[in-house]
């Protein structure tokens, strides 16, 4: 790949005022620019873009950028060259103008000129494509395209609406690290949207403004029906507070939009407790409370900080009450089977799983591009490390073997609802171990074998079976009505195969199935008689079934993998994988919280070659054991990767340096940073990082 030269300057030294040496430093160093090629028609990828709008349904892809070119030497022929962007400032035409015309340079192409571009922009709450088409040299013209393909005046209501909504792409759409969101859209610059005090008043005005339509935004999968508090604007509020800690912004913020609905109290709640404000907090939601006190959102707060405060059975009454507020909202019940996991109360905690409701998952909008006739990625210079690059496979070789075994783990792909419900599953399974947990399952759920023989001593099936076992995971018949499981949407039941011997893992049976049950196929009139062995026990829902064969499945490789090790370490023998399986097998025990092997996997994969997810992995352990200079060696790792593929801004990777800034100091991060044995330029991407948090005033930036 051909690499990109972009002077940067250097460090500083060492001074009294963190703050001084950053504004020193200048500005960020600019990541490559990405070049996707069309075929031979010009504006194809324009024409997909504009079609795809009328199926989006979230914030929308992130920004188009498309360039038409044409050689310096001869000015018949053009190309058009593409990329995508998020974080660019959107709050005018000229902004977007500008971003194109810092494209007319191009150290990589010196044999072409850039004579146009398109920047395309999604406004999600009017459902328009902002445009701005720039002649070089020359005109600029902006208008938006609706879902039909018509042009529409851009007016300055829709440029608020359409800077709000790019602000949100780039904190929701961003990468934590791992590299999974890079990954899923090949040439997708990154920028931090909010790089200075005044982008953020104009990002908190433009949310004030704009609060009460959030709801227009859908939301996180995880709930059912996007409302005033829950919704992809509060969400992106909430995750820019507690990136940066900016929380005086924040409180300010919600204390003014909480005079015109008391519903914000939740909002305002949350960010005063991510403050330490713990006591204004704790009075906020009980004076809400007697205001509206079945709001689900203030009750699954007080729940929340019950919790991380030990008193579960507090968090108990405040989890109850939010469920009977919002029986149809995932997050209340698994709020509820957290609690009854922290009591230890196995058979009500998977009595609440099985009431959860399940929603099918909406990924993200990506942009839908014609096959591009080639790709052009070039290397910034500055994010050039050797390691990184040592034992990457190279272009035409052969694909990393991947035992057929892993590539089939279901639980790899959940996502929204159903990686909740796993992970709950998963911590009862951690907790008390797979065999107590099947029989648990038998005691709270009608089993397919039980059932079948309870048939043969009754003459008439039971069509009110369900009914009669519906035993209320609350303990209270009140709360009945939120055992309904909704719109359930998930995977199909796992792959049956034998089991080896060594995994020593028992397979589950069969519960019976809710269909069975009702379909009355055996008898019209089942209202005399009742299976009274059953009468305490409920039926599993399909996609919970689904759920323990997936364990089962994880459990059995798990299992296996650990013995082959045992039995190849006691031969003093090496126990070989490609790096891809052992990243594989480190999120397989993540999954499972067996955090150390996770780990052993992790550096496993690492010291085969460079994995951004490996790394990350390994980040988690450095924070549990606090060790600071092993974070900040990951940290610049990481960093690093993210500007080889075109990304300057991680909200998580930003968090953790706050965080880091905040314990030891900004003086002592830097020369800790600067003391290790990496390229300058890699240490300038990092030292950006902490450049931010001075911007920003983040406490320990100043001494």
């Amino acid at each position: 790949m051909a690499k990109i030269a972009i002077a940067s300057e250097s460090i500083a030294p060492a001074a009294t005022s963190q703050v001084e040496i950053f504004q020193r430093e200048g500005a960020m160093v600019a990541p490559a620019v990405p070049e996707i090629h069309e075929e031979e028609e010009l504006h194809v990828a324009i024409d997909a873009r504009t079609d795809s709008l009328q199926n989006l349904r979230e914030l929308g892809p992130p920004d188009l950028v498309y360039l038409v070119k044409q050689p310096k030497a001869n000015s018949t022929r053009q190309t058009g060259v593409y990329h995508h962007v998020t974080g660019v400032d959107a709050s005018s035409s000229a902004s977007l103008a500008a971003y194109v015309n810092s494209l007319t340079f191009s150290p990589l192409d010196k044999t072409n000129k850039v004579v146009s571009g398109i920047y395309c922009c999604y406004n999600a709450f009017s459902h328009l494509d902002m445009r701005v088409e720039v002649k070089i040299p020359g005109s600029l013209e902006s208008y938006c395209i609706d879902e039909r393909g018509d042009k529409r005046v851009a007016t300055e209501a829709l440029w608020l609406e359409t800077f709000l909504c790019g602000v949100l792409r780039a904190y929701l759409y961003a990468d934590d690290g791992s590299g999974d969101a890079i990954k899923k859209i090949v040439g997708v610059r990154r920028f931090n949207p909010i790089t200075n005090t005044e982008m953020e008043h104009k990002f908190l005005d433009a949310a004030e403004r704009l609060f009460f339509l959030g709801r227009q935004l859908s939301s996180d999968p995880e709930t059912q029906v996007p409302n005033t508090v829950s919704n992809h604007l509060t969400s992106g509020i909430l995750k820019y507070i507690h990136t940066t800690g900016r929380y005086t912004s924040g409180i300010n913020l919600f204390e003014k939009l909480r005079t015109r609905d008391v519903e914000v109290s939740s909002l305002l709640a949350r960010v005063q407790l991510m403050a330490d404000e713990e006591v204004r907090a704790v009075r906020l939601m009980y004076d809400a409370l007697q205001d509206v006190p079945m709001d689900y959102s203030l009750l699954d707060c007080q729940a929340a900080f019950c919790q991380d405060k030990g008193e579960l059975e507090m968090a108990l009454q405040c989890a109850q009450r939010a469920v009977t507020a919002a029986p149809s909202e995932f997050t209340t019940w698994a709020r509820l089977a957290e609690v009854y996991i922290g009591l230890e109360q196995w058979d009500l905690a998977l009595l609440t799983l099985n009431s959860c409701p399940m929603f099918t998952y909406q990924d993200k909008d990506s942009p839908r591009m014609p096959q591009p006739s080639r790709i052009m990625l070039p290397i910034l210079s500055e994010s050039v490390l050797d390691e990184i690059d040592e034992g990457q496979p190279k272009q035409g070789d052969p694909h990393d073997y991947i035992h057929p075994s892993l590539r089939k783990l279901q639980a790899a792909g959940y996502q929204g609802t159903f990686l909740k419900a796993y992970n709950l599953l998963t911590r009862i399974a951690a907790a008390i171990g797979w065999d107590q947990l099947l029989k648990c399952r038998s005691e709270v759920f009608v089993m397919e074998e039980e059932y079948r023989v309870e048939r043969q001593h009754v003459s008439k099936p039971a069509q009110s079976l369900e009914a009669e076992t519906n035993g209320a995971a609350l303990g209270d018949n009140s709360e009945d009505e939120g055992t309904e499981s909704g719109s359930v949407s998930g995977p199909g039941p796992a792959e049956t195969e034998k089991v080896e011997p060594e995994s020593g893992i028992e397979r589950p049976e069969q519960t019976v199935a809710s269909e069975v049950v009702k379909s009355g196929n055996d008898d019209p009139d089942p209202s005399h008689h009742q299976y009274t062995q059953f009468h305490n026990k409920r039926l599993c829902e399909r996609w919970l079934d689904n759920l323990f064969m997936v364990l089962y499945e994880d459990l059995r490789i798990y299992t296996i993998w650990r013995t082959e090790m045992a039995q190849f370490r006691q031969q003093a023998m090496e126990y070989k994988k490609s790096a891809p399986e052992w990243e594989i097998l480190g999120e397989l025990a993540e999954r499972l919280h067996h955090f150390d092997e996770a780990i052993e996997a992790y550096q496993s994969c690492l010291a085969t070659r460079f994995s951004p997810k490996a790394m990350r992995g390994l980040l988690k352990l450095y924070e549990k054991t606090n060790d600071t200079r092993k974070m900040l060696g990951a940290l610049i790792r990481l960093i690093a990767w993210q500007y080889r593929w075109y990304s300057e801004f991680s909200p998580e990777l930003l968090f953790l340096m706050r965080k880091l800034i905040e314990d030891e100091g900004a003086v002592k991060v830097r020369s800790i940073v600067q003391a290790t044995n990496l390229p300058q330029p890699v240490l300038d991407l990092t030292h950006q990082y902490c450049q931010l948090c001075a911007t920003f005033r983040s406490s320990g930036s100043d001494t």
